[in-house]
């Protein structure tokens, strides 16, 4: 049997209940691809509100000339609001997209069990639920699985496959090529607190939460931080002011619930007090940025113009250990006319070596401890850029004990590289590098404990929330070593077992210690 077999009839009829956003979302992709579609709402009269919306919106879309008149016509003709769920009963696919409550999910799957046929596939588009407790209330679990579309559902490509352990392996796949023959990017993944994205996708908010409750960084220079340097499409702050912060803050805490409060998933406490201000972000008005009309937009702390040093010393780093992630600046340091020597400094260097600036401050790639602690000389961190050559935008965290004109200097030397400087407080790991450092361990851990394919992993965070790349392949490209290593500072740093490197990663860098020596 070919894998187009196994997707439901083009023609069959696909029913969706719930028609909030996600709901009429869902909708139109069915419709557009050819389906019928009915749509129910346990309110009365909002399943006919929500053919409505998909019908202005199907107008824009020839406005746009994205989708023919004609085809639009034959579109609506397949849509139907129906009244109650007994209007269900010819479909062959009845997606769920409720609100995010285990019981009422239960409730209704029970019912639309006695009104579908057997041979009807059941989906839930929970977010962060357990897709086998959802399951665990019908006659027939087998058949229950989890779609999990991402809002705007027309838009976005992913959809998580979700098998619940109780879902049959042929209804799954059912399902897969269904969304595949939708135009969506389907990936499979195992029934598992936050599945792929929500799970992986942690860090991201959590990192940049701690290192502004910690007084390090404004959540405006945090984010321009990520995106400037570290290549992301939006810092999170904007991002969880565009989800809504209770959205977020929600599944941060089911996922934290779901894996009984192990400390990598730890809530944070300065966006509890957003929720419970009711500053949910751009739906409220004001979230950790203020969006009523006329208010002045935030900008990022970035350094003043300073003179760059005629000369510096790179001093290279210890034996075996490569050039590190940073390993193109002297290059680029050299391309903008300032003389560079180069010097062995021996075993005793550190991994990735360093600048030495004039004054004999150092300065060097943060490895994930802070700079003041444990260095008898000064020292200045500089951040994981995605790409040093392209990256606008460096941070700057200069130990306690290092020199105003030492900062003038470090500063100076990235604006001489066409980058902008953000100097933040002296904190472990800063902002790129321990991000990206605990994103790639949680994907190496999530891939380790089969809860998807090293590609599906990969594939679902760039095209879920947009990572420039995928976690695992940056985690290769920056070497196990150099994460482990981060990791182990910052674990050193803070003790409380939130950045323990996982097992996988202890693996993957002994692996790699064992190649080079060999």
């Amino acid at each position: 049997m070919t894998a187009i077999d196994r997707r439901i009839d083009p023609a069959g009829t696909v029913a969706v209940v719930g028609t909030g956003t996600m709901g009429q979302g869902i909708a139109q992709v069915a419709l557009v691809a050819g389906h019928p579609v009915r749509l129910y709402d346990a309110a009365p009269g909002r399943a006919a509100q929500a053919a409505d919306a998909i019908a202005a919106r199907l107008e824009r879309l020839v406005d746009k000339g994205r989708l023919a008149p004609a085809a639009r016509d034959a579109a609506l003709g397949r849509l139907t609001p129906v009244a109650g769920l007994a209007g269900l009963a010819d479909a062959e696919l009845a997606i769920e997209a409720i609100l995010e409550d285990l019981g009422a999910k239960q409730q209704l799957f029970t019912a639309l069990e006695s009104v579908v046929s057997d041979g009807c596939l059941l989906a839930t588009n929970t977010s962060s639920l357990s897709v086998t407790a959802v399951a665990g209330a019908l006659r027939c679990p087998g058949r229950l699985l989890g779609l999990h579309f991402f809002n705007p559902a027309p838009l976005l490509p992913l959809v998580e496959v979700v098998r619940g352990f109780a879902t049959d392996q042929a209804a799954a796949d059912r399902a897969y090529e269904t969304v595949a023959a939708w135009g969506k990017t389907p990936v499979r993944c195992a029934d598992t607190p936050g599945f792929i994205v929500n799970r992986i996708a942690r860090p991201f908010y959590a990192e940049a939460l701690r290192v502004h409750e910690e007084g390090a960084a404004d959540p405006a220079t945090v984010d321009a931080v990520l995106r400037e340097c570290g290549g992301f499409a939006m810092g999170p702050f904007e991002l969880t002011d565009l989800i809504g912060q209770d959205v977020n803050e929600a599944v941060t805490r089911s996922v934290w619930g779901a894996m009984f409060h192990d400390p990598k998933f730890t809530p944070s406490l300065a966006q509890r007090w957003l929720v419970d201000a009711g500053l949910y972000g751009r739906k409220a008005g004001r979230g950790w940025y203020d969006y009523a009309e006329g208010a002045p937009s935030p900008k990022p702390h970035t350094a003043e113009p300073c003179r760059a040093p005629s000369a510096v010393a790179v001093h290279m780093g210890r034996p075996g250990s490569g050039s590190g992630p940073a390993g193109e600046l002297p290059r680029l340091i050299e391309e903008a006319g300032i003389t560079v020597t180069r010097e062995d400094t021996g075993a005793d260097a550190p991994p990735g070596g360093f600048i030495a600036l004039p004054d004999g401050t150092r300065l060097a790639l943060t490895d994930g401890s802070s700079a003041t602690v444990g260095s008898p000389v000064p020292r200045i961190w500089f951040d994981l850029a995605l790409d040093y050559r392209t990256a606008t935008r460096m941070a700057l965290a200069p130990g306690e004990t290092v020199s105003p004109e030492a900062v003038r200097a470090a500063t100076g030397l990235f604006q001489a590289l066409g980058k902008k400087v953000s100097v933040i407080q002296d904190v472990p790991g800063m902002i790129v590098a321990r991000t990206v450092a605990m994103l790639a361990d949680f994907a190496m851990d999530a891939a380790a404990r089969r809860v998807a394919s090293p590609e599906d992993i990969d594939t679902a965070m760039r095209l879920g929330v947009n990572y420039p790349l995928g976690p695992l392949r940056w985690g290769s490209e920056l070497g196990a070593r150099w994460v482990r290593d981060i990791l182990l500072n910052l674990h050193q740093a803070y003790p409380t077992g939130r950045y323990a490197p996982s097992q996988s990663l202890m693996r993957r860098a002994a692996a790699e210690e064992e190649q080079f020596s060999s």
